[in-house]
């Protein structure tokens, strides 16, 4: 699929019994799946793979998005001081 070239897979995660199991979620087949220990093993790295970036951008923005005005500020600050 052409997207997954150019945009790179969008991975889901699963965890079924000891065995966590992926696939792109845009359909194109890629996937796979690993066997771990414990089926608490396997539902914990899907859990944590499975997170998204964008599910906590909320919280993260304000620091990168307003960095530039915060430097600028400190700028300004000290040009007039």
């Amino acid at each position: 699929m052409m997207r997954c070239k150019i945009l790179g897979h969008d991975y889901r995660f699963t965890a079924e019994g000891a065995t966590m199991r992926w696939w792109c979620a845009r359909r194109c087949g890629a996937g796979g799946a690993k066997t771990y220990a414990t089926a608490g093993d396997a539902r914990r790295y899907a859990r944590a793979f499975d997170r998204r970036d964008r599910d906590d951008l909320g919280r993260r923005a304000p620091l990168v998005g307003l960095f530039p005005l915060r430097l600028l500020r400190v700028l300004r600050r000290h040009k007039n001081a």
